[in-house]
């Protein structure tokens, strides 16, 4: 168990005390009674949604004062039962199910003859029946596909037997470590309904991508996974997320299977166990991990699906009255359910101001200093509080933003819902990699966000004149909940307006031994980054790989070898260092799955908590400053590297050597008639041989082509070109001598484009 330190229950204690007076002080004593029912109703509206969100704070707040970290039990390993693996798919590629089931089979267990994995395809395609067969694992169908995701998985348990059951989504592929960090909580004698890992992702969430905040902000479902959920144990009210789990088959008996009364069938089950007096854990530790939906349209649906399944599951169970469920588990699901309801509350929020400010209709009746004594220190105190208790996963703000993103296309659905206008199709959230959204669909989001941004800057304009034409700082507070909600409204502009895709792939930092073997030399280095279509090395020199030859790359890490070949894709300079790029364009299957299990079976390297230097500044300047830069993907194959250095020659005299990329040389003579051919003496027997390929349009520059590369890499003479270029190049860097390299202001890029002649 976690507890608080005395300092964070006094934090604790001291919010929930001004959070009690706040909520006297907005009941009793704002609410415009006398300024027309309009002003009424806005008021009442907006103190309701106040004190539904003080309850999902107060039942949080609550879970999280005494976390409960289940401690992994130490079992006989001949203990260790069978178990059978569910891989649920309807209409994912094979590529993307070859990865998870190849991710199934790395499991580690006492006993691998126990663990049987079960392909269920729920559309009786023949390309997944013949995967299954390939990769040896058993195939699941049936005729009847009643009950969606449910009853494809009520369908495997009819033809399995194990006493414990895996459920993995498409995409999500286990760490080998996966069974041997869950199964144990099984064999200690405890009635276990299931174990329930974090919802981890390896590529940036849409929250993340199209705000250019991959490296600054943690996935969004991370402070649900790896806070909410765990503290959620104290309570036995974890929620049951549909991958990723460990489940007790007795358990799913007796509970008559997977729940088929919802189109969210994993909420609704975890709920039926917990009333047969199950105990659930939640774990924080990363067992798995697979896609975020890639694009806006994916992600909408997920989120009303989501929305419409809570909602019909707590009518079609009469949560609050249900039997079997203690006081603080029905607490706990009717916060999980109400939560669907801050689409309301973030309407309300954001027109109370405008309200005021645009139409003039007062909303909260009070003055600038009750504000100060009841309002401030509780904002204050539960920003500080949240941050806190979730260790720094999420803020108020981020919330905020979140929800204003997604409360347009949420609220509709909640509605429908409520009333009653059920959604009974299960859609399946697309996952086949980054997908680039339709323009059309983005604009349409979008519109009422453009309608609330147009409001609210007319009541800012509105208060600030207020406030010097009155002489009066009471329109203060107005203009401060306008400036918040603006941010929160431009913010969600940003993330709608999207971002373009480029990769096939996503990247996953990792340092893995690497060895690439050139015709010339063997390079031991490390990896930076490693994906399904390459990898990228950083290494202390530069060194000369023709982008046109395949070179021979070895991986090997303390579980995993891949061997392969590969081309230079891209070729940097980033400091003092040099990155190399490479594309795979030659490996085996057996490679290929070792190579699946470096990038995946890994804590996936995204940040796990907020940039300490995040800022609301920062925020709106980084979305504005690289929306104006125009995004695009280099082609530069060769180290160019900048020298700036005087050289002799055998028959013109000394010219100035200014980049060298191994295969072409730029240089500046003093001389007015062109040498076709010329000789660079670099150091004695270390000539380059060069050919006049053209003179750049400033008149500044001649570009030669390196005629006897090829021969000083054969000669053995490499190493002492490339110990020479980098001390000159790093003499060029040196404070107080002139820079001149391709990005001189003389000449542009495209003028020293040496891939525009191989």
């Amino acid at each position: 168990m976690n507890y608080l330190s005395t300092r964070n229950k006094i934090l604790v204690t001291a919010t929930v005390i001004m959070s009690c007076i706040y909520v006297i002080w907005r009941t009793f004593f704002t609410i415009p009674f006398g300024h027309g029912p309009l002003a009424v109703t806005a008021g009442l509206a907006l103190l309701i949604v106040e004190l539904i969100g003080m309850f999902e704070l107060a039942v949080h707040f609550y879970n999280m004062t005494r976390l409960e970290y289940p401690e992994l039990p130490v079992v006989d390993k001949a203990l260790y039962p069978d178990v059978d693996v569910f891989i649920a798919t309807y209409n994912e590629p094979t590529s993307l199910l070859f990865k998870t089931i190849n991710g199934c089979l790395n499991m580690d267990y006492p006993d691998r003859s126990k663990v049987h994995i079960h392909l269920c395809d729920d559309s009786n395609r023949p390309e997944m029946r013949e995967l299954a067969a390939h990769l040896g694992i058993n195939y699941l169908t049936r005729s009847e596909h009643k009950h969606a995701k449910a009853g494809n998985l009520n369908n495997a348990m009819k033809h399995t037997s194990s006493p414990l059951i895996v459920t993995f989504d498409a995409d999500m592929i286990p760490k080998h470590d996966f069974l041997t960090s869950c199964v144990p909580y099984f064999l200690t004698g405890e009635k276990i309904g299931f174990v329930q890992t974090p919802q981890s992702f390896y590529n940036p969430d849409q929250f993340q991508y199209n705000l250019y905040s991959e490296n600054r902000i943690p996935n969004e479902q991370d402070y649900f996974y790896r806070d909410v959920q765990v503290g959620r144990n104290k309570s036995n009210s974890v929620i049951y997320g549909g991958t990723n789990t460990v489940l007790s088959r007795q358990a799913l008996e007796d509970v008559g299977g997977f729940y088929t009364g919802s189109i969210t069938e994993d909420f609704a089950t975890g709920i039926e166990m917990q009333s047969k007096g199950y105990r659930c854990f939640a774990t924080n530790k990363v067992l798995a991990s697979g896609l975020a939906p890639g694009d806006l349209k994916s992600l909408i649906k997920q989120r009303q699906r989501w929305a419409r399944g809570c909602i019909q599951t707590g009518k079609k169970m009469n949560l609050l009255f249900k039997r079997g469920l203690s006081f603080a588990q029905k607490l706990n699901y009717i916060s999980s359910i109400t939560y669907w309801y801050s689409g309301l509350k973030r309407l309300l929020y954001i027109m109370s101001p405008i309200l005021f400010a645009v139409f003039g209709i007062l909303v909260v009746k009070c003055t600038i200093l009750e504000i100060l004594i009841f309002w401030l220190p509780m904002y204050l105190l539960t920003n500080t509080c949240l941050r806190m208790l979730s260790g720094n996963i999420r803020t108020t703000k981020w919330t905020n933003v979140y929800e204003t993103i997604l409360f347009p296309s949420l609220l509709p659905a909640v509605i429908l819902e409520t009333l009653g206008i059920t959604m009974n199709k299960f859609v399946v959230t697309r996952k086949d990699g980054a997908q680039n959204d339709d323009r059309n669909y983005q604009i349409k989001q979008m519109i009422p966000h453009l309608i609330l941004a147009v409001l609210s800057i007319i009541g800012i304009v509105n208060c600030i004149h207020w406030t010097f034409s009155q002489g009066t700082i009471g329109f203060l507070v107005v203009l401060y909940w306008l400036l918040i909600n603006f941010y929160n409204i431009m913010m969600s502009i940003f993330f709608l307006a999207g971002r373009k895709v480029f990769r096939n792939h996503e990247r996953s930092l990792a340092s893995v031994d690497c060895m690439i073997t050139t015709e010339g030399e063997t390079i031991s280095c490390l990896t930076h980054d490693l994906s399904e279509g390459g990898i990228s090395v950083m290494l202390d020199k530069p060194k000369y790989i023709p982008s046109d030859v395949e070179v021979s790359i070895r991986l090997v890490n303390d579980r995993y070898t891949s061997e392969f070949t590969g081309k230079v894709a891209h070729v940097a300079s980033i400091g003092n260092r040099w990155k190399y790029a490479f594309i795979i364009k030659d490996i085996t299957e057996e490679q290929q799955r070792q190579l699946l299990h470096m990038i995946y079976d890994r804590e996936p390297t995204l940040p796990q908590k907020l940039d300490k230097d995040i800022s609301t500044f920062e925020d709106i300047r980084l979305n504005f400053v690289r929306r104006g830069q125009s995004e695009f993907l280099s082609n530069r194959k060769l180290a160019r590297i900048g020298l700036n250095r005087t050289v002799n020659t055998s028959t013109h005299g000394a010219v100035t050597l200014l980049d060298f990329n191994y295969e072409y040389v730029l240089l500046e003579t003093s001389r007015h008639d062109l040498a076709y051919e010329m000789n660079l003496s670099l150091a004695e027997d270390l000539t380059l041989e060069c050919i006049w390929v053209q003179s750049l349009r400033n008149k500044r520059g001649n570009l030669y082509r390196v005629t006897n590369i090829g021969d000083i890499a054969r000669n053995h003479q490499m190493e002492a070109l490339e110990a020479l270029l980098t001390q000159w190049n790093s003499e060029q860097r040196q404070p107080g001598r002139p820079n001149v390299t391709a990005k001189d202001k003389h000449f542009s890029d495209d003028e020293l484009n040496e891939m525009a002649y191989l």
